[in-house]
């Protein structure tokens, strides 16, 4: 007679409930949310727990209407408790605009615009209602002049194009974004000083130390790179250690 195959049976590992609430909070983290979307979960939080879901004294705790904490609490119990649904909602419109132009109005617009080329667009619609008693939107011959780009320097409006597309890719840092230090030689503050004497113009070039206030001031002919180069060049042999930080009028 066989013997029956003999079982083994692992031990299973104690594991401990993870609470709700601070699965909410490790969700959120997770989502990388902003500092107002995190003040939304704790918000709810506080609903369930020291608030015992008291609207009026989780609202008034957190300072905001009860409108405001209906809103947001609404959307999270109809999702069933989904964090996500505590994150910045698209604003977008749901019906947006149509940029079609018709087909008459487009050659139309083309037809001026060829015999007036230097025309901006509000000179263009006047021409255009006077010529086909029609009202046009200046939106509408914008359009067409970019499509077929219909423009007096074809060159430089390229560049135009161009050097806008660079500046949304790569966006100016403001001087909100920093999180300022201490220390000496972290930021400068940087202006230009025009001054005029004996029928000459001369810029002075000043950064200041936003902690030490150490200012330093340097003339030159004109302010273009190679001044402001050689004046960074200047202020570092000052300091004894690389510039990290300057603000201008023009960003940071």
């Amino acid at each position: 007679m066989r013997k029956a195959a003999s079982c083994y049976f692992f031990k299973r590992k104690l594991t401990i409930q993870q609470d709700r609430y601070e699965a909410w909070r490790e969700a959120a983290n997770l989502l990388a949310f902003t500092t107002q979307e995190l003040l939304r979960v704790e918000r709810m939080v506080f609903y369930h727990t020291v608030g015992r879901k008291n609207v009026a004294l989780t609202a008034k705790h957190f300072g905001i209407s009860r409108k405001t904490f209906h809103k947001w609490f609404k959307r999270f119990e109809d999702s069933k408790y989904n964090v996500r649904n505590l994150a910045d909602q698209s604003k977008a419109p749901h019906h947006k605009r149509n940029w079609e132009v018709a087909l008459t109005q487009e050659e139309r617009i083309r037809r001026l615009r060829n015999r007036y080329p230097c025309y901006d667009k509000k000179k263009l619609k006047v021409l255009y209602e006077k010529a086909y008693r029609e009202e046009i939107f200046t939106w509408k011959i914008e359009r067409v002049i970019r499509r077929h780009k219909l423009y007096p320097d074809q060159k430089k409006a390229e560049k135009t194009t161009r050097k806008r597309s660079q500046a949304r890719q790569k966006p100016k840092k403001r001087i909100t974004q920093l999180v300022k230090e201490g220390s000496t030689y972290f930021l400068f503050h940087i202006d230009t000083i025009v001054i005029y004497w004996n029928s000459l113009k001369r810029y002075i070039l000043t950064p200041v130390d936003h902690v030490s206030k150490l200012g330093y001031a340097r003339m030159y002919k004109n302010k273009s790179l190679r001044s402001a180069a050689d004046l960074l060049y200047r202020l570092r042999y000052l300091v004894n250690q690389p510039i990290e930080n300057l603000q201008t009028d023009n960003g940071s």
